[in-house]
């Protein structure tokens, strides 16, 4: 008996070292589901630089970047990002004590990437974590300007298409502004944009000219919404209904 009473305290905390230990995978757990999340918000087709990448990752929630290697998404095979997550758990078979831990996983992303998948676990880099200049404005789309310089032509008329994109050489657009024009049963559709992030609402704006006719609007935020068809020319010519 009194053996007995001798291995009790030993086997408590044995038992108690196990759970601690399965407190800390736990909370390693946690921080893995963090960088998880990060790829699925990194994933996507569209070409980016391992800059936009490495700003991208920032801009999470819970995420420090410490390491971007490559240079572009579509280049070799592609950018791979060290991110350092912190997960907790509880002890609960003990105390209440918070087990918390930091750890570092690589998220790889380019287009051969699946969709959630498991990040590595890495060893942390030394240093800070690496901080990225904002993204330039976009020029401002000249609504004003465009409104003023596009041709009326008068109800029975016909539009010259050539006259449209005379005009808008005329108005000597910034580079960064992408400028589309198409003709469809007799009018001209011409549309406005510059590049989006690929997650919130492009900038664009929509011109139509016809007989009897010249406008010029900006899609309502939902339609500019990725996937959503609002900042197209097709939609210049023929808008979508309006959102209830």
């Amino acid at each position: 008996m009194r053996r007995l009473l001798l291995l009790a305290p030993l086997l408590l905390f044995t038992a108690g070292c196990g759970v601690v230990q399965s407190s800390t995978d736990e909370a390693t757990d946690a921080a893995r589901e963090v960088a998880r999340k990060a790829g699925e918000r990194l994933y996507g087709q569209r070409p980016r630089t391992a800059e936009e990448v490495g700003r991208s990752a920032s801009d999470i929630d819970g995420v420090e970047v410490l390491r971007v290697t490559g240079t572009s998404t579509h280049d070799g095979d592609g950018i791979d990002v060290v991110v350092r997550t912190s997960g907790s758990a509880y002890n609960g078979w003990a105390d209440l004590d918070e087990v918390v831990v930091r750890r570092c996983f690589e998220v790889r992303v380019s287009p051969k990437t699946e969709w959630r998948e498991e990040p590595r676990d890495v060893d942390c880099p030394d240093g800070p974590p690496l901080t990225f200049a904002p993204p330039p404005e976009p020029p401002p789309l000249p609504y004003e300007a465009l409104r003023a310089k596009l041709p009326r032509v008068p109800e029975g008329g016909r539009v010259d298409e050539a006259e449209v994109r005379h005009t808008l050489a005329a108005l000597d657009l910034h580079p960064a502004i992408r400028t589309e024009v198409k003709a469809d049963g007799g009018r001209v559709g011409v549309l406005l944009s510059v590049k989006g992030n690929g997650y919130d609402a492009q900038d664009c704006l929509l011109a139509r000219v016809g007989p009897g006719a010249t406008e010029v609007w900006v899609p309502p935020r939902i339609q500019r919404m990725p996937g959503e068809g609002g900042c197209t020319v097709g939609n210049a010519l023929d808008p979508l209904p309006p959102p209830h």
